[in-house]
């Protein structure tokens, strides 16, 4: 009696498609959650932010909080501070100037959002608002940029 192998072999093939389809759909992950968004955008800000050759600059923090703000402090050898702040939330345009080694980021913000402060210095304590903010980076590839846009992009509508 002779049989035929077709039905087995379609199963086979039917089983195997089903396999490589579930272990695409499942192998990824569905994106980057928040507390990855909030690493990546720290590492990528501290790693390419191109501080101004100023000897008198004794250290400077730039970050990105979990209440969805950009911040950065430059504190000076002499105690003298500039502090600029923006919740991402008012965020409205990244643009970058400059080319893959050098440039900087302009983020601009929808009326006067961004605190402008300094303590401490001799020409007088400043407190006032901009519009626009501008970061001086090194290394900013066009991927790395839309990746730091996207992980902005993500808090301000996170912020909403």
């Amino acid at each position: 009696m002779k049989t035929s192998i077709m039905p087995s072999i379609k199963k086979t093939a039917l089983i195997i498609a089903l396999l490589a389809c579930s272990s695409l759909i499942y192998g990824f992950g569905p994106g980057f959650d928040e507390l990855q968004w909030l690493s990546w955008s720290n590492k990528c800000l501290f790693e390419s932010y191109a501080p101004p050759v100023d000897a008198k600059l004794k250290k400077w923090e730039l970050n990105v909080t979990n209440d969805y703000f950009l911040r950065l402090r430059k504190t000076y050898q002499h105690g003298n501070q500039e502090y600029f702040s923006f919740n991402l939330h008012r965020l409205n345009n990244i643009e970058y100037l400059g080319s893959d080694t050098t440039g900087s980021i302009k983020f601009s913000t929808l009326a006067d959002d961004i605190i402008v402060q300094t303590y401490d210095d001799p020409k007088g304590d400043l407190d006032s608002m901009a519009t626009t903010f501008e970061l001086p980076v090194k290394n900013m590839s066009p991927a790395r940029l839309d990746s730091l846009k996207n992980a902005l992009n993500y808090f301000k509508a996170k912020g909403l």
